[in-house]
């Protein structure tokens, strides 16, 4: 599969190995799960983040419902300037070419 039918995920800048990332808290391995080019991540399975648009938001805050979409969270653990550090809900982007799954969360 090639990077532009991928979905990816950027690097903190500086980061370097050993990386240990995770999907929704589960482990991922390397060369299975994902693969790494360059400072990026990249996933065959889709990813996706959910959206929430202004009236989302005001539901939500008034208590009419939850949020029950599907938001799924990349984090990475690395080393920087020889320090483990740990980046979270790092941003997702789809595959160039798919309008189904947004860039970014708003």
């Amino acid at each position: 599969m090639s990077a532009d039918e991928q979905w990816r995920v950027t690097l903190p800048r500086g980061a370097e190995r050993p990386f240990r990332v995770f999907v929704n808290g589960i482990p991922q391995e390397e060369g299975r799960d994902y693969k790494v080019r360059g400072r990026e991540l990249l996933f065959d399975r889709p990813l996706e983040k959910e959206r929430l648009n202004l009236w989302r938001w005001v539901a939500i805050f008034l208590a009419l419902f939850g949020t029950y979409g599907k938001n799924d969270s990349v984090d990475v653990q690395y080393q920087l300037s020889g320090r483990t550090t740990v980046a979270t809900g790092l941003e997702i982007t789809p595959p160039r070419g798919d309008a189904s799954l947004p860039r970014h969360a708003d």
